[in-house]
């Protein structure tokens, strides 16, 4: 269970802890990192374009706007906190429970299952 990289808050919103690798060959969800989910992402740390890269992998993996994510903790770190707005908390712990054991792959095909029970 993911519940140690979740903090869910009283309005139905959630923090995700996420362990930042910038510079990377390709963004993707990697798995688990301590007590965070594990992302790299293609951009460089440079004038906040990895911490944007990261909501936009982070809104794409989950199903939800991009205006649904906020960076909330660790601009200039690698440890960061990402407030998620719009997603149920139950479908996330499934889906990200899935990517930290590495049984479904950090793509558009990992997150189908989410959307598909929204429709």
């Amino acid at each position: 269970m993911p519940d140690d990289i979740l903090e869910p808050r009283d309005d139905g919103s959630f923090v995700l802890r996420v362990h930042a690798q910038p510079g990377a060959g390709r963004s993707q969800v990697v798995g688990r990192h301590g007590d965070a989910l594990k992302v790299r992402v293609a951009a460089p740390p440079e004038g906040g374009r990895a911490n944007d890269a990261v909501a936009k992998l982070l809104a794409e993996t989950l199903g939800a706007a991009a205006r649904d994510i906020e960076l909330v903790g660790g601009a200039s770190s690698r440890q960061k906190r990402f407030l998620v707005k719009g997603v149920d908390l139950d479908d996330a712990r499934r889906l990200l429970g899935r990517l930290v054991t590495g049984s479904t792959p950090a793509s558009a095909d990992a997150r189908r299952g989410v959307e598909d029970r929204h429709r």
